[in-house]
């Protein structure tokens, strides 16, 4: 039996195994070097190196690990950052370099040192690469010519970066490319796409430039669209896709007032659409400009969205997995109440990711109305800070939308195939404060469901957090139990149905 002397004042802990003392250090050093590189190659590379001084082995071990992160601290001199990457990869003795990670504070002055730097990966057959770059927004780091054509990449992510329009790309073997905060045009797109035909998945995030995203390559299966930037000088504040090999589409975050249309994507399974459109009214009070105070003065603005809207649940009717946000819910609220037909969904796996403030029932109600073969909905509760909106026109519709009589409403139609719900806080935000504001809406929808699906089987209500870091409650409990306690008493259509809480 093994025990561990916790009364030893010695730094090293001694192990007796049958009568044999030895230190943890031994038991250490007795691993091969294979594992113990693969272990240091998971640290932070400052941290990897600092290991060279336990002993000459660990001098040969901290050099020859296969992944390095360099991250220029605000807190280091720029000289001092440089002197620490260069010396790292001077010692740096292994034939290949799977990952390399570089946060750098983009200079001209360094320019030689950071090129030099990547040709170092490069060489070295690199597979991962992810490089983000700080500074001015005017002066933003272009990448050299041999990273546009490194041949062994699987996986890139730039981060404030910019391409050479002289470069042609040619990354044969990349799979995911994720740019984040880039201005692209349409060549910069075409020559992406077209230098990249093994890609699988490809991510923007707060990207700008480009109007049209064609994908003709069967290859990439995954677009995700995640935030969106306008350009001052832009008048087309509009983007289209062509992507008929397409399986996985998420747009998700704030798209400004970007008009997203779907030219083809007809091969989607999957479809998660949960970005936000901002009111023009608020776009000018944002930018500093006047701001037309007549309640009617955006209408053409909401109807030329609404059409948008309308063309996305004609084009996805045929997705099997649709995760819908708390946007859309509303315009359908606006389409219904236009009394504008919406095309019947044929997604079976139904996802819903709500404010739990701005939790519209009739929008809701008016997709699952849509959706009638639905066999599992996930409604994923939200709680974020809302700004004040110069909208009035849309608060108007969303408060019309409010005072319909649900019950009357919903007494038409049944959820045929619903057997799996579940109400779900995935983030664990704060609750604290919406016990008595959406408590009341959310209770109102699970009763319906209760109700209306009539070959129910579970209802699952979950709570993913004991307790909550903001409140240091257990406020995300408490309110589920609640809400349990409370749906306990209602009717169901399905005799088989059972309610189950989970922590």
């Amino acid at each position: 039996m093994a025990s561990v002397d916790l009364g030893n004042p010695s730094n090293k802990q001694t192990v007796t195994v049958t009568g044999v003392e030895e230190t943890l250090d031994d038991r250490i050093s007795q691993l091969p070097d294979s594992l113990l590189i693969q272990i240091l190659s998971l640290l932070p590379t400052k941290e990897a190196f600092k290991t060279c001084i336990l002993s000459k082995r660990w001098q040969y071990l901290c050099t020859s690990v296969y992944n390095l992160n360099f991250t220029d601290a605000e807190n280091m001199r720029q000289e001092a950052f440089i002197s620490y990457v260069d010396y790292a990869l001077a010692r740096c003795t292994s034939s290949k370099i799977k990952k390399f990670q570089l946060t750098f504070g983009w200079q001209h002055v360094y320019w030689s040192q950071y090129s030099q730097w990547l040709a170092f990966a490069v060489e070295k057959r690199v597979e991962h690469v992810e490089l983000k770059s700080f500074g001015d927004d005017y002066d933003i780091f272009t990448l050299p010519q041999f990273i546009c054509t490194c041949s062994s990449l699987i996986t890139l992510k730039l981060i404030r970066c910019a391409l050479d329009k002289e470069v042609i790309i040619a990354w044969k073997s990349l799979k995911s490319l994720v740019l984040i905060d880039m201005v692209l045009d349409g060549d910069d797109i075409v020559n992406l796409l077209s230098g990249s035909p093994a890609l699988e998945t490809l991510e923007f995030n707060l990207c700008m430039g480009f109007r049209r995203l064609e994908i003709s390559s069967s290859n990439l299966k995954r677009l995700n669209i995640k935030s969106w930037r306008l350009l001052d000088v832009e008048d087309d504040h509009s983007l289209e896709i062509f992507a008929p090999y397409l399986q996985h589409l998420e747009i998700s975050g704030s798209i400004s007032d970007l008009k997203c249309r779907l030219l083809n994507v007809y091969s989607l399974v999957n479809a998660k659409l949960t970005f936000k459109i901002d009111c023009e009214k608020d776009i000018q009070d944002w930018n500093g400009y006047y701001v037309d105070d007549a309640e009617d003065s955006c209408r053409d603005y909401h109807q030329s969205f609404i059409i948008v809207v309308q063309d996305y649940l004609q084009k996805l009717s045929n997705v099997t997995n649709l995760t819908i946000g708390t946007w859309l819910t509303e315009v359908l609220c606006m389409l219904q109440l236009e009394e504008v037909p919406i095309p019947e969904l044929k997604c079976k796996y139904l996802t819903l990711e709500l404010h739990l403030k701005k939790l519209n029932l009739y929008g809701v109600a008016s997709l699952l109305r849509a959706s009638p073969h639905v066999e599992t909905l996930n409604i994923d509760m939200a709680t974020m800070s809302l700004h004040d909106s110069f909208c009035h026109f849309k608060l108007r519709y969303l408060a019309k939308g409010d005072n319909v009589d649900l019950r009357r409403w919903t007494s038409s139609f049944v959820c045929p195939s619903l057997k799996n719900v579940k109400i779900i806080n995935s983030l664990g935000v704060c609750l604290k404060d919406h016990f008595t504001q959406g408590c009341d809406k959310l209770f109102e929808l699970s009763k319906f469901l209760l109700k209306n699906a009539t070959v129910l089987e579970k209802f699952f209500i979950i709570s993913k957090t004991r307790k909550c870091r903001r409140c240091s409650t257990d406020c995300v409990s408490r309110y589920f139990f609640q809400l349990a306690e409370k749906l306990l008493g209602c009717p169901r259509s399905s005799t088989n149905s059972v309610i189950i809480f989970q922590e």
